[in-house]
């Protein structure tokens, strides 16, 4: 295991080394997306960029995004542009987003703490809108003060525009289910409180997580599915409760078929586009660190999949995104 006294740059080097020899600073990023997602053990995040680093070896024409870009309608429903991944290239990351027919970003800020700290990031950059919310990986961290906190900076801030990502993760231990159950409930409570959409994480719990939403009365409440990854079966309860579903990068991957049938049953007006960004890049970019502008990938598949022009998707999924969240 690795020394966590260590400095950062010195554990990178270490890693990166044996794994990627010859080009390793090109990953370097990528890795460091891997090394800080919250919520996973240091080995379990190393483990996962080793799979990615074997699959980046292969030949892959690498497309700039620019070369297919869609008209500026386009909407990153969900993205993590305040992370350090981005601190050395942030405005050009924005820029290009632009470039590529992004009109407007959602970054998911996880918890007040990084919301107050990191938010004049996007002072200069109006399109891009907040959400706010307690992962529930992070879900000790749901105290009194906290969700004070959060409900003070709803209601000062017109910038955030839904709670989340909130819900529940057992593929992950880190935090009990007793907790992720609480705090998932408190937050529920706090949205309709502030009167706000809700977005929902929801890893290895989907029956569970389906179970509180329609026990505490969320049926045909505003709420998107993010990072939906199932199949048609999932995605079909989730449109009978009156909710949204955005799609990321993984539909372009070549083993997810189910997601691509999903796709198919997803009615056009509950459908919307997501990077997640800097994870979960899509075809060609998998295994690089993820941005918006890599959004005219997923779109150009989704267009595909479901027979229709990558124009008209794309300006779709713009229009559900924000009149969903009132940008």
């Amino acid at each position: 295991m690795l020394n966590h006294t260590l400095g950062l740059q010195k554990r990178l080097t270490i890693v990166l080394l044996p794994l990627l020899g010859n080009g390793a600073d090109c990953r370097l990023e990528s890795f460091a997306a891997s090394l800080h997602r919250p919520g996973l053990p240091l080995p379990t995040r190393i483990d996962m960029y080793r799979r990615e680093v074997s699959m980046s070896k292969k030949s892959v024409d690498r497309i700039d995004p620019v070369s297919v870009a869609l008209p500026l309608e386009g909407v990153d429903s969900h993205a993590h542009l305040d992370g350090e991944e981005f601190d050395q290239d942030r405005e050009s990351v924005l820029e290009r987003a632009r470039a590529c027919g992004v009109a407007h970003v959602g970054n998911v800020f996880l918890g007040p703490e990084d919301f107050n700290s990191r938010r004049h990031y996007f002072a200069d950059h109006p399109e891009v809108f907040f959400l706010l919310g307690i992962h529930p990986c992070h879900g000790q961290d749901c105290t009194p003060d906290t969700l004070e906190a959060m409900r003070r900076a709803f209601r000062e801030e017109p910038r955030l525009k839904a709670v989340g990502e909130i819900g529940l993760d057992f593929y992950w231990d880190d935090c009990p289910r007793e907790v992720q159950y609480e705090t998932f409930s408190t937050q529920l409570r706090l949205a309709r409180e502030v009167e706000r959409p809700v977005v929902i994480h929801c890893r290895e719990a989907e029956e569970e997580t389906l179970m509180v939403l329609e026990s505490q009365g969320f049926k045909d409440y505003p709420l998107l599915w993010h990072c939906f990854g199932k199949g048609p079966d999932l995605a079909q309860r989730i449109i009978r409760n009156g909710w949204h579903i955005s799609v990321p990068g993984p539909v372009t991957y070549k083993a997810n078929e189910d997601l691509r049938q999903a796709v198919t049953v997803i009615p056009a007006a509950r459908l919307m586009l997501e990077t997640d960004a800097p994870y979960l890049a899509p075809l060609p970019w998998r295994g690089k660190r993820n941005e918006p502008a890599f959004t005219v990938f997923t779109a150009r598949t989704v267009a595909e999949t479901r027979g229709e022009e990558p124009e008209d998707l794309w300006r779709m999924c713009g229009q559900n995104a924000r009149r969903f969240f009132g940008v």
